[in-house]
């Protein structure tokens, strides 16, 4: 990607890999490329199966991007913090709660994180039709590339995993393709995010924490995987464990559009930021994220026809009748976090919401 017929963007220089010695989960590995015989689409069923029933993560490679095209991605993704003026922010900014939208930025301090303590935490997210609004003046020249990039996360990485998932619930390759479809409406979108190093008494305040433990609210979420240590997911033992960086790799997750969706068979798997480790400890984490969701038109109802929830049985989290749309879904879930006030669960270290008759469960 990476030419001289490219607009010049600044080289975005990230953190070394840390060195501390972090307890990683053990992430299965899905080579992509596979997916292009039929043998290798039937191996890699089972083993993204398997990888979301385990931990409901894993990695991706082998998914087309050289690195110097992923390093570009990186270049671009950090202008919207670095080289856009707090003044033109706000211009772009969005109320998340009112508009129920991630779409533009949401700037620092806008989620409550715990006693007391708010976010450090900028995003710039860009729905996959990148003219659907006004972008700052520094990302326009881009514009073309991050297109280009959005079709390439859903036609190259999140179609090809939609086909294996439904595969594995031994549906029609094209089930799930079909209510992901790149021209509906729906807020599908590119995420750009740039977590910024927080005081010390902000850290003591939250115990390190920078946003709390929680579910995805869309079908697949696609992080591409950097340097800086500081997600982590809760494991089946209940444990918190890091998610280690692989140099160009995906890191890949479900959300609660597929939980929904396969009746509780694939969870949401629930993660969490927190302090880098102490090496990194006084870097910026810059991320790069694709968000797919299903049309809004969806009613996140469970596949009942899979042969495989039919013999492992449907858990829904609210009847039929009363399941919302995805449209209704992301608002509620968009509008509410971080914004909502929470009550203390059942469990130890859980506090709870209830959206649109469903219970969302947030840990500390």
């Amino acid at each position: 990607m990476a030419s001289l017929t490219l607009p010049y963007v600044p080289h975005y220089v990230a953190a070394p890999p840390s060195k501390e010695n972090l307890e990683y989960a053990d992430l299965a590995i899905i080579d992509i490329s596979k997916a292009d015989t039929e043998e290798g689409r039937t191996a890699l069923a089972i083993e993204v199966r398997e990888a979301l029933l385990d931990h409901g993560f894993f990695y991706v490679v082998n998914h087309g991007y050289s690195q110097d095209q992923t390093d570009r991605i990186f270049d671009i993704a950090d202008l919207p913090f670095s080289a856009v003026s707090d003044s033109e922010k706000q211009i772009y900014a969005r109320t998340m709660k009112q508009s129920g939208s991630y779409r533009g930025y949401k700037l620092r301090q806008y989620w409550h994180i715990d006693a007391g303590i708010r976010d450090q935490l900028e995003n710039y997210n860009i729905h996959r039709d990148v003219t659907r609004r006004g972008h700052p003046e520094t990302l326009r020249p881009l514009l073309p590339e991050i297109e280009e990039f959005s079709k390439y996360n859903h036609f190259n990485v999140v179609h090809p995993l939609l086909r294996l998932i439904a595969r594995s619930l031994e549906l029609p390759e094209e089930t799930l393709v079909n209510i992901h479809d790149y021209d509906a409406v729906g807020e599908t979108i590119v995420g750009f995010m740039k977590y910024y190093p927080r005081t010390e008494e902000e850290e003591t305040k939250t115990k390190n924490v920078w946003l709390k433990g929680h579910t995805d609210f869309g079908s697949i979420t696609i992080l591409w995987s950097q340097p800086v240590a500081g997600l982590q997911i809760m494991t089946p033992g209940g444990k918190w464990r890091w998610v280690r960086h692989i140099e160009n790799a995906l890191v890949v997750n479900a959300g609660d559009a597929l939980d929904f969706l396969t009746g509780g068979y694939y969870k949401g798997t629930i993660h969490r930021v927190v302090k880098p480790p102490e090496d990194q400890e006084n870097y910026p984490r810059l991320g790069v994220f694709y968000f797919a969701m299903p049309n809004d038109d969806v009613k996140l109802v469970p596949m009942a026809e899979s042969p495989v929830l039919q013999r492992v049985g449907i858990h829904r989290r609210c009847v039929d009748s009363e399941a919302p749309m995805m449209e209704q879904w992301r608002k509620a879930r968009t509008s509410a976090y971080g914004q909502s006030k929470l009550e203390n669960g059942k469990e130890k270290g859980v506090e709870q919401e209830v959206l649109n008759g469903v219970l969302v469960k947030h840990y500390n």
